[in-house]
């Protein structure tokens, strides 16, 4: 046991790292949760990594910058572009012949929040401008924080005696490389706790229509890492495929580890000027030894700190596999992005990647009608793997566009033929197999539909009050005239009496098992536990809940939309929730409700509101000469003798639910975005004291956030387990 203790705290810290990741996936497979202590530790790994990145990024590029001359920036500047835009038409080359692997499957949306949610504006001056430096670096704003370092060395460049200034911040530079290296040393001990973390909380049913798209990536990347770049290096330059592999492993196997590109940017930079500095200009020293010869190779050597932190800024790297999951999102959603888009595709999605990816996809998404629900996927992937191997490739990226300007800068830039024809012949054959072999294994997949079977079997996670269902009102007694108060007759009864409307997904519904369950029936479930009574539901037609409210059968009815004509005829409590107006439709046909204006004035279509969502006054006002039909439920929408309705229009959760049923369908919410309508419950008529009740009970559960963790799982459709722990 000593000696393979031993044994591994002799090996190179690349090996170290390799079975530290082994031991913790190990260790998490068998463990039934995350291990004491782990969570701290691997925390405070991956803040010791960023608490120097940010410092060492700026520093890098005010010495990079403030050490040249306008003349040299210039001449550059021409060869980063150059290089830049080569190896990113190679990376977007792959990313769109990725396609050719996915199956033909038939998809579905996802029941989502991010359906109903309004994207946050990319403002790129914003993103790039730092008005307030200071701000810039304590938020974390990278772009920000790169064009502020790269004016002030441009500034320093100008300066006279500059030399001591670049003595001075070179030492302070030093200092920050060396507390990463004393980081490092941990990286064993980090990089355990984050994979023992990682596979402990993995959640089994995230893996559900992920498998595609983390294949896909990940074959793609490790083409790109492990053949094409190294390859296309090997062949264009002095240094030797096994070089590039060895000066980037230990940078990009932190960086998997980690998930983070920006905290290995110091090593990426460090390991880079070594194999420059190394292989590259002593030779030219050697050749040379003029003053002109030295001050071009310090220029070079300080390629590394300004190129890689730049890098990071940049549409480039691992953030290109944005522009492969836009296209993986619009095959599995049923709203595939055509050939004939591919070049927007490019533009606008290199455009949005100059700020973060989590701004940049719901973008894309809206940009090619592709469900924002596919977010979702998004996020669930990028904590997986996805976003582990995005950090890698960017390792490599940089790391060849560094080498690539270097060896063009000493004009050590060659083509060999002898040296390159094996590369030549291996690289198409390896690519091509590699898709053939995806399409092949994602063909033997037995894929079948979630999502609907997720939905329909969920049961309460706050509360489950004792109740009983009536699937009629009881005539024997519902025209009996109550005496008393509301809150007096359910204190005698025992029992607050609740009508629930049929086909009000997911606000009322029966599961799996036969149970009345939903947003409204949980929430009912708390009131009815506060007043300390049991619950009896009643399942009522719309038209009959006035009469019923007003005789005092019932006490109050599940929620309806706050619209003028529900005001007039009920009395309402205050909202408990809102939700968007939103339309279902074809899958092949959301491009046509993308937006509002086109919408009201078209006289070609035909909309279906359920009653519930019906106003005339509203659709006096808005659908001038658009036809609208007020259908008694959402349900006909989807019957054979209503397909001539082109669409229907209701709350998007209630949507979002529908489309579980009829995958076929999806839901489309118009921009602009318009104001939200709120749900109330309406309550028994002319009873001050209970309006008042629940108006405080309302606030109150509104207060303690009771209502947003049933809003989070009912409707925004979150793990349960999380807020089962919270009861």
């Amino acid at each position: 046991m000593n000696n393979v203790i031993k044994y591994i705290t002799n090996s190179p810290l690349s090996a170290q790292i390799i079975t530290a990741m082994i031991l913790g996936l190990l260790v998490g497979m068998n463990s039934s949760g995350v291990l004491p202590g782990v969570n701290s530790l691997a925390n405070a790994f991956i803040m010791l990594l960023q608490m120097t990145a940010l410092p060492y990024i700026a520093l890098s590029l005010i010495i990079g910058f403030g050490s040249l001359s306008s003349q040299h920036i210039a001449k550059t500047s021409k060869k980063v572009v150059f290089y830049i835009l080569l190896l990113v038409f190679i990376v977007i080359g792959f990313i769109l012949l990725a396609p050719i692997a996915f199956p033909h499957w038939q998809s579905a949306d996802f029941y989502s929040l991010n359906t109903i949610k309004t994207r946050t504006e990319l403002d790129l001056v914003e993103l790039f401008i730092p008005k307030n430096p200071f701000y810039s670096f304590a938020n974390g704003l990278i772009p920000s924080v790169v064009v502020f370092s790269i004016f002030l060395g441009i500034g320093l460049m100008q300066v006279k005696g500059k030399k001591h200034a670049l003595m001075a911040l070179t030492g302070l530079n030093n200092a920050v490389i060396a507390v990463t290296s004393m980081v490092m040393k941990f990286a064993p001990i980090g990089i355990f706790c984050i994979a023992q973390r990682a596979v402990a909380t993995l959640d089994s049913d995230q893996i559900d229509g992920l498998v595609v798209y983390i294949t896909t990536a990940a074959s793609l990347i490790v083409i790109l890492s492990f053949v094409i770049l190294p390859a296309l290096i090997a062949m264009l330059t002095p240094f030797s495929y096994l070089q590039i592999i060895k000066a980037s492993r230990q940078a990009m196997l932190t960086a998997f580890a980690t998930g983070s590109f920006f905290a290995v940017i110091p090593i990426i930079v460090e390991k880079v000027k070594t194999l420059i500095r190394t292989n590259l200009l002593d030779a030219n020293v050697t050749q040379s030894s003029t003053n002109s010869t030295s001050k071009s190779k310090d220029s070079i050597e300080h390629l590394p700190g300004i190129i890689v932190p730049i890098t990071f800024s940049l549409p480039v790297g691992g953030k290109l596999l944005a522009i492969l999951f836009t296209l993986f999102a619009g095959w599995f959603s049923g709203s595939n992005v055509e050939i004939a888009d591919y070049l927007l595709l490019i533009t606008a999605g290199v455009s949005q990647l100059f700020g973060s990816t989590t701004i940049a996809i719901p973008s894309l998404l809206e940009l090619f009608n592709v469900p924002s629900s596919m977010f979702d996927l998004f996020v669930v992937a990028e904590n997986l793997m996805v976003g582990r191997i995005s950090s890698m490739f960017s390792v490599i990226f940089s790391m060849s566009l560094v080498v690539l300007v270097a060896c063009s800068m000493t004009k050590k830039i060659r083509f060999s033929w002898k040296k390159s024809r094996y590369f030549i012949a291996l690289l198409p054959i390896v690519s091509i197999l590699t898709f053939i072999v995806l399409r092949v294994t994602f063909g033997q997949i037995s894929y079948q539909y979630q999502g609907y079977t997720k939905f329909i079997e969920r049961d309460f996670i706050l509360l489950d009050t004792k109740s009983r269902v009536l699937q009629s009102p009881d005539e024997s007694i519902m025209h009996n005239q109550p005496t008393g108060d509301v809150l007096s007759r359910i204190k005698q009864r025992g029992f607050i009496r609740v009508g629930y409307f049929r086909d009000d997904l997911p606000y009322a519904l029966h599961n799996s098992q036969g149970k009345l369950v939903g947003f409204d029936i949980e929430i009912i479930n708390l009131l009815a536990d506060d007043l300390n009574v049991s619950i009896e539901f009643v399942r009522i037609f719309h038209e009959q809940a006035k009469e019923l409210l007003t005789s005092g059968y019932l006490d109050m009815t599940t929620g309806i939309p706050v619209l003028p004509s529900n005001m007039a005829e009920y009395t309402l409590t205050v909202p408990y929730s809102s939700q968007h107006l939103a339309f279902v439709v074809k899958e092949n046909r959301r491009r046509e409700f993308t937006q509002w204006g086109p919408l009201f004035n078209n006289e070609d279509l035909l909309i279906g509101i359920p009653e519930m969502y019906f106003s005339k006054n509203l659709v006096k006002r808005y659908f001038e000469k658009t036809r609208v039909w007020e259908i008694t439920t959402p349900r006909l929408y989807f019957k054979e003798k209503y397909q001539h309705i082109d669409a229907m229009l209701l709350g998007a959760p209630t949507a979002s639910a529908w489309t579980l049923l009829h995958p076929d369908y999806t839901v489309v919410v118009p921009k602009p975005a318009i104001s939200d309508i709120y749900m109330a419950f309406a309550i028994n008529t002319n009873d001050s004291q209970f309006e008042q009740y629940m108006r405080n009970w309302i606030y109150m559960k509104q207060q303690n956030k009771a209502i947003d963790r049933l809003f989070d799982y009912w409707i925004a459709g979150n793990n349960p387990d999380f807020f089962k722990t919270l009861k």
